[in-house]
């Protein structure tokens, strides 16, 4: 049997109805092969980093899952396409972006993937939700409590 990590997913949306999509995506994630867990984070209101557009909805999920990271990616990429993403220039609005931000203590740097994600210690609308389901992680920058506190400059807002 395979080894099951604790992987964590940043989900984002800022076209079409952002809350509607993620919900079903984490509906979609449960029902997913290899997924044995998954809790997510509260949605949360971010303005768009190092791009235009509309607001975005954003979240955290912590998943279970015997999926190895390329599988995995391979798992999110999918989603991403069925809910109509499309890639047209960096940093486009989009209907869905899904990141892997962890998986267990892997550490991978290839064409596809890096792990951890290279720049998630500098994004409150990760940050924020990841520190609601994991208060106490530590990344290689720090703790993400401290992380997310020397980002008081970038607006977050949670949800109800």
């Amino acid at each position: 049997m395979s080894r099951v990590e604790r992987a964590y997913i940043g989900l984002g949306a800022n076209l079409g109805d952002a809350v509607t999509t993620l919900h079903t995506v984490l509906k979609e994630l449960r029902g997913s092969p290899g997924v044995l867990y998954c809790e997510p984070s509260r949605f949360y209101r971010t303005a768009p980093v190092e791009a235009t557009g509309p607001d975005y909805i954003n979240a955290v999920a912590a998943l279970d899952t015997s999926l190895a990271p390329l599988e995995l990616l391979d798992l999110l990429q999918a989603l991403e396409t069925r809910h109509g993403r499309q890639r047209p220039y960096p940093n486009a609005p989009r209907t869905l972006d899904l990141d892997l931000l962890l998986h267990g203590d892997t550490q991978m740097d290839s064409p596809r993937l890096i792990l951890p994600h290279p720049r998630m210690h500098e994004r409150a609308f990760v940050l924020a939700p990841l520190h609601e389901l994991a208060p106490d992680l530590v990344l290689r920058q720090g703790p993400v409590s401290q992380l997310l506190a020397g980002l008081s400059d970038q607006w977050v807002q949670q949800l109800d």
